[in-house]
């Protein structure tokens, strides 16, 4: 009996993120589902930045392009003026709503 190979591609959100509405879902659903864990926050706005052009990002928020893959890859650490500089050039709110009880 042969066996099949299947072959397989890493799977990158940046990639499906086309539209405005697309990104401001995926930021939504980010939120939601991680908003108290910086590291995938940080994460998700590194998929955002990808999608939309790092290079463009770094020229808006000031920071370098290597700055922005290390700061936002999960990995890092970036302090909350970082994430609120790439949050603004991305066009994007950060927003709560109040947990009910």
């Amino acid at each position: 009996m042969s066996r099949k190979t299947i072959k397989t591609r890493p799977w990158d959100s940046a990639e499906h993120l086309q539209t405005e509405d697309d990104i401001a879902e995926y930021f939504e659903a980010c939120l939601r589902e991680g908003g108290e864990d910086h590291a995938f926050i940080a994460h998700a706005l590194g998929v955002i930045a990808r999608a939309r052009g790092m290079a463009q990002v770094a020229r808006d928020t000031g920071i370098s392009r290597e700055g922005l893959y290390k700061a936002l890859s999960g990995e890092g650490n970036p302090s909350f003026a970082t994430i609120l500089k790439v949050v603004k050039a991305l066009g994007l709110e950060l927003h709560g709503s109040k947990a009910s009880a």
